[in-house]
């Protein structure tokens, strides 16, 4: 087709549905954590860690499944069935009617959904990582060896699938995860968000067998990672029984293995050590890189995402692919040639510390963006603290003293005062004074706890409620809290859209409910005995909590006020821009440059072992962020972001210098020197051969 073997369109559609699938179910799975599986912080970033380190150490089972047993046609295959099973599994895992037999809305047995859980992120983890070194090589396969134009356009078109699925998915699976569904009870639609990239997974292994007539099946040809690796150990084995000084000191420790293997295998091992050697130091930028899925969507949670439509938190990872494609041309034919063009030596090494450089100011940028997010956090009441806000509802301003002569606070009429805090045990009672009246409201106040006194000037006395805040925390997901004080001489009953909030007697106040969308504007109805009144609310903020009081009415027009009890999240998700494009300009010259610097360096048989290499730098890295999550006490986040940016400006210093010292080859000429010296072996042998040959026949 097009001078193209048809077998290549089966495995790039393969290849998109396939990425589809992974980034898809990733971009969601660290709320999946926090929100569904109620895990705190910490915990959830550790297991998202260990799922993609684990995603990055399955390539090497893939790859030597089959390069030495099953080629790669059936590691494919069975690898698939593994992955789809996987997705599946946890689709299942997340509905949450599955166990909820009481109807609550919380799952009834959480053991069994993070059982599913698990089980399919070690199957899906089994599959994405088994398959990851096979499917552009079977790609690769396709083609004759005349075909190398038409080889190279399908690595662009393999690649370009791979970032269209991703960038796909991180749009679409955020969508679904932010919609509502259940049987019983609605809730974030987790299902959908995972079942979607089950069912794409499902096609992408459906339609690669159906080109299975069509494929040229290449047999295993040996795993050239085991012959390495057996060299190397070889080798190790072979110093160490021979490590007395009666045997002289060989060049180079891997000559050691010169009486079993051949010259030419010693070279090139010692050419890819070389580079696995400098490739010490690089987890640590994956360390940084990764937690674009974890640390900083859950950045994104605490943020403003209004962007004339809602943007979801884990929306926000699309940035990275968007500037990769605007970023990597950028760079290719603007940056560097600039470069060039003033005379500066920019070796691959140095692009690279580079790259680690800008990722670890990424951090930096991330640690001011946490700051100024910190700053809107409320601050809630610790052991033996309490908090008590006042309300005032009268229509004339008034003074309260919190006894024994602890404060004194003015309050405006229809005002509030912000949340203040007291040692619980201090604080007893409350002495309002209003116009000519007055009142001294006696307290037993728990400890921890929130407390607002509303308050309003009768005919004859003060009227009071102390109200216990049942909120503990900041609205988690940019929800929004509302619930209402009746603040008319009668009772009422108050309805915003189809949410209702029962009959409330004066002063009286219903119970905080979530409201499905902050940017709407809510319809406020309040049934009074005599009339029904109404109103539009105005639009709530993400992640705020309001008491609305209903004051009274006005030719059917009800008049309230809004009292902010949390405020809303006003750093918008936009300040995360900065930070994601310093970490893209590192990757694009960190990650793009290593792969090119790998393969330069690399003999032609032996590319595969340091593409083994480069993914497991990222495994490590991902298991580099689960020991500082598990082993750091920091308190605050902005903090933990200095410290991963503090550790990476140390470890780009370490590789700078370790890169000083790094000679460049060339593994063509170094081939082509051993293919050299094995003609002229070869020739010698055909020239002794003969004269043997000779002299037998003279005799």
């Amino acid at each position: 087709c097009f001078g193209f073997p048809l077998s290549i369109f089966f495995i790039v559609i393969n290849e998109f549905c396939e990425r589809f699938s992974y980034y898809g179910m990733k971009a969601v799975l660290i709320l999946y954590f926090k929100y569904f599986l109620h895990w705190e912080d910490n915990f959830a970033t550790a297991i998202y860690h260990t799922f993609v380190a684990l995603c990055y150490l399955t390539p090497l089972l893939g790859a030597i499944i089959a390069d030495s047993w099953l080629g790669k046609f059936k590691t494919i295959v069975y690898l698939s069935i593994v992955y789809t099973i996987g997705q599946a599994v946890l689709s299942v895992g997340s509905i949450n009617d599955l166990t909820d037999h009481n109807r609550d809305g919380s799952p009834d047995n959480v053991a069994l959904h993070i059982a599913l859980s698990m089980i399919g992120l070690i199957l899906i983890a089994l599959g994405t990582g088994g398959i990851k070194p096979c499917v552009s090589a079977f790609g690769g396969d396709q083609f004759e060896e005349d075909q190398e134009k038409q080889r190279r356009t399908f690595f662009s078109l393999f690649y370009l699938s791979i970032n269209a699925g991703s960038l796909l998915s991180t749009i679409v699976t955020p969508n679904l995860r932010a919609t509502e569904c259940g049987i019983h009870t609605k809730q974030r639609c987790y299902p959908l968000a995972f079942g979607v990239p089950a069912i794409l997974m499902a096609i992408a292994l459906v339609v690669f067998v159906i080109g299975s007539k069509m494929y040229k099946k290449v047999k295993p040809q040996g795993n050239v990672m085991l012959q390495v690796s057996k060299c190397v150990g070889f080798a190790i084995k072979n110093r160490f029984q021979h490590r007395s000084k009666e045997f002289p000191k060989r060049e180079h420790w891997l000559d050691w293995a010169s009486e079993k293997y051949d010259k030419q295998l010693i070279a090139q091992t010692k050419m890819v050590l070389k580079v696995l050697f400098l490739y010490i130091p690089l987890p640590m930028f994956w360390a940084l890189f990764d937690q674009q899925g974890s640390r900083w969507t859950l950045q994104a949670t605490a943020m403003n995402g209004d962007f004339g439509i809602l943007v979801q938190p884990d929306q926000m990872q699309i940035v990275n692919p968007i500037l990769i494609v605007i970023m990597v041309p950028v760079v290719d034919y603007l940056v560097y040639p600039l470069i060039k063009k003033c005379k500066i030596n920019f070796t691959p090494l140095k692009k690279m510390t580079v790259g680690m450089f800008l990722a670890s100011m990424a951090f930096v940028a991330a640690a001011l963006v946490q700051v100024q997010i910190d700053k809107t956090y409320p601050v809630f009441p610790t052991a033996g603290q309490t908090q008590v806000r006042l309300i005032n509802l009268g229509a004339v301003p008034a003074t309260v003293q919190f006894q024994p002569q602890l404060q004194s606070v003015d309050v405006a009429p229809n005002e509030a005062t912000g949340y203040m805090t007291f040692e619980t045990s201090k604080l007893k009672s409350l002495h309002i004074t209003s116009a000519s009246l007055s009142k001294t409201e006696p307290l037993e106040l728990l400890e921890g706890k929130r407390y607002t006194l509303a308050f309003k000037w009768g005919l004859s006395s003060i009227n009071s409620n102390l109200i216990w805040d049942n909120v503990t925390s900041k609205p988690e997901e940019g929800k929004s809290l509302i619930r209402f004080i009746n603040n008319y001489p009668l009772p009422v009953n108050v309805t915003m859209n189809d949410m209702a909030f029962g009959v409330l007697s004066p002063l009286s106040v219903s119970n905080y409910s979530v409201i499905p969308n902050q940017k709407w504007s809510f319809l406020i109805k309040a049934s009074m005995p005599l009339t029904t009144c109404t109103v539009l609310s105005k639009e709530f903020g993400y992640g705020s909590a309001y008491t609305i009081s209903v004051d009274d009415c006005t030719k059917n027009t009800l008049n309230v006020t809004y009292f902010e009890d949390i405020a809303p999240n006003t750093v918008h998700m936009a300040w995360q821009i900065p930070q994601y494009f310093l970490l893209t300009c590192g990757e694009v010259v960190f990650s793009v440059t290593g792969l090119e610097f790998s393969y330069s360096q690399a003999p032609s048989n032996m590319k595969s072992v340091l593409q083994a290499g480069w993914l497991l730098t990222v495994a490590v890295g991902n298991i580099i962020v689960l020991i500082v999550a598990g082993a750091s006490k920091l308190n605050k986040q902005w903090a933990e972001y200095v410290l991963f940016a503090a550790l990476l400006l140390v470890v780009c210093i370490i590789f700078a210098i370790m890169a000083s010292f790094y000679t460049y080859v060339d593994p063509n000429e170094i081939e082509a020197q051993f293919s050299e010296e094995k003609k002229e072996e070869n020739k010698k042998e055909h020239n002794d051969n003969e004269k043997e040959a000779e002299a037998d026949s003279q005799m």
